[in-house]
């Protein structure tokens, strides 16, 4: 019970060091702070939460359907969703409450209503008349699994195919079973003695609606005459069958076989197949049968006026093609493309001109359903090229593994990323309009413009513009492109800190005024970007490398106030970085092999061409010490006023000043505290643990040169002196080290779930599809039995110009470092004056000796104004650098602009600000200068708080926060009252802790599947206005007119005949169907369709067949209350005859 024990007095000193501030629980009265004053605007009725839109591919895709007159595509998928897509911009997503997975899925065509059919065996019809489509009705078939549905063209009746090899038909109107059943066993050879199998397929005769073509899985296929309920004619192949498909004149049909045959069968030739093709077989010349091949999945035979037919087909490759890509062919006339695809194919359609199955089709594009994308092939032009695709459905390009959400940026923002992004699009799309362009946009368009970034596993970074609900990528970034990519068997040990993906996105940092751009990776790298219109060839990529250790030397404990040793300022402005390659891993020569001073990847040496974008400022890189890996980056922050970017991870925290190259600041979290820490930590000196008795305590530490820590590599000697003595010291410790790592992996997994590290957004393991907790394992090389309670990850981090110490009268510029052991502690920075003095002078950095303590890990901090408004960090506005500017010009700019930009700077010296902090358990409001803690709210005690974002919203600001038990919660600024708490969704997975973040106008989102965006509002206003903002899918279109049958064709017969459906299927000829076989369930679209229906005739249309519809039901409902009453009746009136036989001859003292 160790482990827990230690928890526990972690939780004591962190409740011990809070009381003094639990006590002051409510306002303080301090000498110049006037929270009274501040007016919050914010009440509960401001905020509601619901989801507004789902962007990307339908995750996990099983069924596919299109409307070829409203021109609308839908995909199911085995989740139970359903994506409807029509022109960009307009997308609907729509959820099967039972979760089953979509099989299959019909359009009423042009009626604005869709049938899906689930693995649970129940049929459900939506209404896509109103912008948030309602199921209508459903029915549960309870005694027969569903295989295959067919809804003719202008027709209410469903044909429903079963396991058994029946088929049940379903008036789509009221939803409810028709009399007339076809029987498997009418239906075949009545000497067959086996049974033909589920039903595969269903169509009725394009010529005649009074034949219908049924398909069996084991090889039969029956030409059924609906009229005289007997089949015509049976066609038999002794493979079996997986789709079959018509030719419009209706003479011919063609079926797709299971050994990569397709065969083709005249209607009144049922002996054996008038043609046999596989695709696929290599043919043998002694006229035997081809080899067989993979299954044909699906066919379509599509005619056109002016040529030969098209065949498509999925599947039917060849068993010897191991490793070919799957592939979809397009067979017409004598010509044959086999269209390799990345993913193996869900299904796939044909888009043809006429909705008419009895007309020539003139097939002109083919839509194609992979596993993770969605591809549109171009009929009509030589080489069938694909459209471009005009959907975000490349969310998931590469994994996602973070992402950050801004509302209300700066206007120009997106046209800039916009006009470099235009510049990455790929040639050879087809030339046409995308063809799916149905549906209306919505009319109530934001006026700010949103961006969501995606950090990829790749290492590319995506920028989208994500203004009114709509979701457009704009720019994308391969971060890895500064990195060697081949490395040899040897350099292979460098990348050991995780298996795959070394360039993953961890962290990103992004100022939208400044446009800076900073990145952390997986493999402990930090990447700064500058945005340029220019292109630019970078001779030497700037690089940085740094020895982020976590024990101490004596010599450099700072005290409270005292600065700690800095570099020796450069003389240059720009030194020439020193590569990597000049970095010997002196250790590694000796006969241990330790890796040290090493980075775990490699700088390019090579000139690098860097297009209009994001381009490399500068790299940092952590490096190895003495065999031990460099940990994970856990926070990171960049501020482009002070041109500093700062980050932090389990070993302590590292400040770059990146316009002049130099490493600021380099030191364990123990130094932050100096002479304060609560835990009483005592930082030791790597010379003194090096004698043997040492034991335990020396197990993952390593040499480390104390003048070595605080130097960046351009000032001076970087790599370390080992003399022999401390090499044999070091093969001590590594043999130390073998035989204890299996107990120190222990230990440190067993403190990494007890203080849920991964609970902290930044830490994204999991999920990354790396086969080992890397986060953990790379942690665990390092984290020992004795030092572990000293382990403090740096978790926030907050430039800000704010009063440091207690006794300023005036702000200044400093950082604040928020760890996950819930302590605060503020960095003052003084920086140089700007223009030529900023690049030559030193920036100076000293631990203020400030410390606040929070119960939880810190994951927010922000600043508030004596008004209550947020104080952004200072921003310097973007200017493009790579254009040499005037002398003249320059002495203005340097005269004009001081280095920070901050609203604090302008305000009167005598006002006070609040600093706001929220951490895993709690959110404190404290009053700066004086450092009272003016507010407390704890906000779970059994949980903890995934995310904590300030945000503004409709003129106020709150806290709103993600809890893992699902919650979402809002808090007032700076009183914290609790104005929202919702239960959203439980923490299911990583993915969600990962991605999930608020931003301002109360908007919010989270990575709902490893493919998908799902976003939400937490603002009532913006609930309010969702259905204005959200698109049509219908919209009122003429349905074509009906082929001409031409004079002759009249006049002697042939041409399409029709079928008084109604007369055959309706109650009157065929009775009512058997009450046990399906149950109809009222939707609960009913009243939600009127509602959402669009006014004008299509409205009253609607409304009225809709007050049929539940005219109808309500009918329907009494008459099965009335059988009901019937069957009860009947059955009572048996038991009692039965009571009257039983006891009729007994006498009375027989009883």
């Amino acid at each position: 019970m160790r482990k827990f024990n230690i928890r526990k007095v972690l939780d004591g000193l962190t409740a011990g060091s809070s009381s003094a501030s639990q006590q002051q629980q409510q306002q303080q009265h301090l000498p110049g702070n006037r929270e009274p004053e501040i007016q919050e605007t914010l009440q509960s009725e401001h905020f509601q939460l619901c989801k507004t839109v789902r962007h990307g591919f339908p995750y996990q895709p099983s069924a596919l359907a299109f409307d070829p007159v409203q021109k609308i595509l839908a995909v199911g998928t085995q989740t139970g969703a359903l994506r409807l897509f029509g022109r960009p911009g307009v997308e609907c997503y729509c959820q099967h409450d039972s979760g089953a997975a979509v099989i299959q899925l019909q359009f009423l065509i042009n009626e604005g209503a869709l049938v899906s059919a689930l693995a649970d065996d129940t049929l459900h019809l939506w209404n896509l008349r109103q912008k948030r489509p309602a199921i209508l009705h459903s029915l549960k078939f309870c005694r027969e699994r569903v295989t295959f549905c067919h809804l003719p063209f202008q027709s209410k009746w469903l044909y429903v195919g079963t396991e058994r090899g029946n088929i049940h038909i379903v008036n789509v109107e009221s939803f409810t079973l028709s009399g007339y059943v076809i029987m498997w066993n009418k239906a075949i050879e009545l000497s067959s003695k086996s049974h033909p199998g589920p039903v595969v397929h269903i169509s009725d005769n394009p010529m005649d609606e009074g034949k219908l073509l049924i398909g069996f899985e084991s090889g039969t296929v029956v030409l059924w005459d609906l009229k005289s309920k007997k089949a015509d004619y049976r066609y038999t192949y002794d493979e079996a069958i997986h789709s079959v498909a018509w030719h419009h004149e209706g003479k011919q049909f063609i079926c797709s076989h299971s050994d990569g045959t397709l065969t083709i069968w005249n209607v009144r030739s049922p002996a054996k197949p008038v043609q046999t093709i596989t695709p696929h077989g290599k043919q043998l010349k002694d006229g035997k049968k081809p080899e067989p091949c993979k299954p044909i999945l699906k066919v379509e035979f599509k005619t056109t006026r002016s040529g030969e037919p098209f065949i498509i087909l999925s599947g039917g490759l060849s068993y010897d093609t191991v490793g070919r890509r799957p592939c979809l062919t397009v067979m017409h006339g004598k010509s044959t493309a086999v269209l390799e695809m990345d993913y193996s194919i869900v299904d796939f359609l044909t888009l043809c001109e006429t909705p008419y199955p009895n007309d020539f089709q003139e097939p002109y594009a083919v839509v194609v359903l992979l596993e993770k994308d969605l591809v549109l092939i171009d009929l009509a032009q030589n080489g069938y090229p694909i459209f471009e695709n005009p959907y975000p459905l490349s969310i998931h390009e590469s994994p996602v593994t973070c992402c950050e959400y801004f509302a209300d940026c700066p206007v120009d923002l997106i046209p800039a990323l916009y006009s470099v992004g235009a510049r990455q699009k790929r040639q050879g799309y087809s030339k046409k309009e995308w063809p799916i362009n149905g549906g209306n946009w919505g009319l109530g368009a934001q006026s700010y413009s949103e961006i969501i970034i995606t950090g990829h596993a790749d290492g590319s970074i995506k920028f989208w513009d994500a203004s009114a609900i709509t979701l457009q990528v704009l720019y994308k970034l391969k971060t890895s492109k500064v990195f060697e990519k081949s490395r040899n068997k040897d350099e292979k040990p460098n990348t050991d800190i995780v298996d795959e993906d070394p360039y993953a996105i961890q962290i990103i940092s992004w100022c939208p005024e400044s446009r800076m751009l900073c990145i952390a990776g997986v493999s402990a790298h930090v990447i700064i970007y500058r945005f340029s219109k220019q292109e630019v060839i970078t001779e030497v990529i700037p690089m940085l490398e740094v020895r982020l250790l976590y024990e101490i030397s004596d010599v450099e404990t700072p005290e409270g106030e005292q600065a700690p040793p800095l570099p020796t300022p450069v003389g240059s402005a720009n030194p020439q970085p020193i590569p990597p390659q000049s970095h010997p891993s002196t250790s590694s020569s000796s006969s241990d092999g330790l890796r040290d001073n090493v980075p775990c990847l490699k700088v390019k040496s090579s000139p690098l061409k860097q297009s209009p974008g994001y381009q490399t400022e500068l790299v940092i890189q952590l490096v190895w010490v003495s065999g031990e890996p460099p940990q994970q980056i856990t926070s990171l922050a960049v501020n482009s006023s002070y041109g500093l970017v700062v980050f932090g991870n389990c070993n302590g925290i590292a400040m770059v000043d990146y316009l002049q190259k130099a490493v600021l600041l380099n030191l364990g979290t123990i130094e932050l505290y100096g002479s304060n820490d609560p835990y009483r930590r005592e930082p030791r000196s790597p010379r003194k643990s090096r004698q043997p008795s040492g034991g335990l305590c020396d197990i993952s530490e390593g040499a480390v040169v104390p003048e070595d820590r605080c130097k960046s590599p351009t000032s001076g000697s970087s790599s370390p002196h080992n003399s022999d003595d401390e090499q044999k010291m070091n093969n001590f410790i590594e043999k130390v080290k073998i035989k204890s790592r299996k107990f120190s992996k222990m230990v440190a997994s067993d403190i990494a779930k007890m203080s849920r590290k991964l609970s902290l957004p930044t830490d994204l393991k999991p999920d990354l599809d790396i086969k080992d907790n890397s986060f953990s394992r790379s942690r665990s090389s390092s984290v020992t039995s004795i030092d572990k309670e000293s382990r403090e990850a740096i978790s926030a981090l907050h430039f800000c110009e704010t009063f440091t110490r207690k006794t300023d009268s005036a702000p200044s510029p400093c950082l604040w470092v928020g760890t996950t052991l819930g302590t605060v502690l503020v960095i003052a920075l003084n920086l140089p004056p700007g223009g030529e003095q900023r690049l030559l002078q030193p920036v100076i950095v000293s631990p203020s000796g400030t410390i606040l303590r929070l119960k939880g890990a810190i994951l927010r901090m922000a600043f508030l104004d004596s008004t209550g408004c947020l104080v952004p960090p200072a921003h310097e506005p973007w200017k493009e650098h790579n254009v040499p500017e005037e002398k003249d010009e320059k002495e203005k700019l340097k005269k004009r602009r001081p280095v920070s930009v901050s609203p604090s700077s302008s305000q009167e010296i005598s006002e006070n600000q609040y600093a706001v902090i929220c951490s895993e358990k709690q959110a404190k409001v404290i009053s700066l200068p004086s450092q009272n803690c003016a507010y407390k709210q704890n906000i779970t005690e059994t949980s903890f708080v995934l995310r904590g974002d300030i945000v503004s919203l409709s003129n106020g600001i709150c806290l709103a926060c993600f809890c893992a038990n699902g919650h979402i919660m809002t808090f007032s600024l700076p009183s914290l009252r609790p104005l929202l708490d919702v239960y959203y969704l439980p923490l299911t997975n990583m993915r969600i802790a990962r991605t999930f973040c608020f931003t301002n106008n109360g908007q919010a989102l989270y990575l709902v599947s490893p493919t998908e965006i799902q976003r939400l509002t937490y603002s009532q206003e913006t609930c309010e206005n969702l259905q204005e903002m959200l698109g049509e899918l219908f919209t009122p279109v003429e349905t074509p007119e009906a082929p001409n049958r031409g004079f002759f064709k009249g006049l002697f017969g042939g041409g399409a005949q029709s079928l008084d459906r109604e007369e055959l299927f309706g109650e009157s000829s065929s009775g009512k169907a058997s009450r046990s076989l399906a149950q109809h369930i009222p939707g609960p679209g009913g009243i939600e369709g009127v509602k959402g229906a669009a006014s004008g005739v299509v409205g009253e249309l609607a409304r009225a067949r809709l007050a049929l519809d539940e005219r109808g039901q309500k009918l329907s409902d009494l008459e099965e209350r009335t059988a009901a009453m019937l069957s009860s009746a009947d059955s009572f009136s048996k038991h009692a005859h039965e009571m009257m036989l039983k006891y009729k001859d007994k006498k009375w003292y027989q009883f």
